[in-house]
């Protein structure tokens, strides 16, 4: 039977990434910062696993107790928005701590059990805002634009070794909890100053605006970007997800 690791299945794409795979038969390892059983069937072939990937001790142990990971799906994120200005270095190093260097650590953790058997793959998660620009974005941006590096390069070392990589690129998406995830993970920014204060109402509302007439991502967009990474060998390095990342990604 097949195995998935995935990361970060309390919410959004994770979890419904989770939940599908589940239903197409294989053993899922669900792991999360704080385990909730209720999210899932009891099942011998769903593991609910304690994983904090800033944490390389929790890493350790919950790759340990996985056992086999087939397929390793690197999904856990947290997002921000704020003038750079009032980007503390504790945001920025929690920004990179988690969707970074977090990415990072766990292919680490796992590319020695594949490399040993010569087969696997690893799908990394990053973001449509790496392919347009956002005001305000900038260091949660930057914190996924060094993720889609690092796997472009990353398929080319491990091709030869039998193991597969795979970048997801989703799009916006009204149903993940963008910033939500970062409530005790980074403190909240100081009062920008009176010049960001306009451009920022600004912002928010034409993204506001966007969120209700444009045709943005849906958590199966992404699930389904998933699924093709991992079935189809012949699949591209990049797979962008969503309507909106698809247009932006041509």
């Amino acid at each position: 039977m097949n195995s998935v690791m995935i990361t970060g299945c309390s919410s959004g794409f994770g979890l419904e990434t989770a939940r599908f795979f589940f239903e197409k038969g294989w053993h899922v390892i669900a792991t999360m910062r704080k385990p909730d059983n209720s999210l899932f069937p009891t099942s011998d072939r769903l593991s609910i696993l304690e994983l904090d990937v800033t944490d390389q001790n929790s890493i350790d142990r919950a790759v340990r107790e996985a056992g086999p990971i087939d397929v390793l799906i690197n999904n856990a994120g947290i997002g921000y928005m704020s003038p750079f200005e009032n980007t503390s270095d504790e945001i920025v190093h929690k920004l990179f701590d988690t969707n970074t260097f977090g990415t990072f650590n766990m292919v680490r953790a796992v590319v020695p059990q594949m490399r040993g058997r010569k087969a696997g793959t690893i799908i990394n998660l990053s973001s449509s805002t790496t392919l347009k620009p956002l005001t305000f974005m900038s260091t949660y941006t930057a914190s996924k634009a060094a993720v889609t590096a690092y796997t472009e390069c990353l398929a080319l070392e491990l091709a030869p070794l039998g193991i597969r990589t795979v970048l997801i690129i989703p799009g916006l998406s009204p149903s993940t909890s963008f910033g939500k995830n970062a409530g005790d993970k980074i403190s909240k920014s100081g009062e920008p100053a009176d010049e960001y204060k306009a451009l920022m109402e600004k912002v928010q509302s034409e993204f506001q605006r966007e969120m209700l007439v444009q045709e943005l991502t849906k958590p199966e967009d992404v699930v389904n970007a998933i699924w093709q990474a991992v079935t189809d060998s012949n699949c591209p390095v990049c797979l962008p997800a969503g309507p909106d990342a698809v247009a932006l990604s041509q």
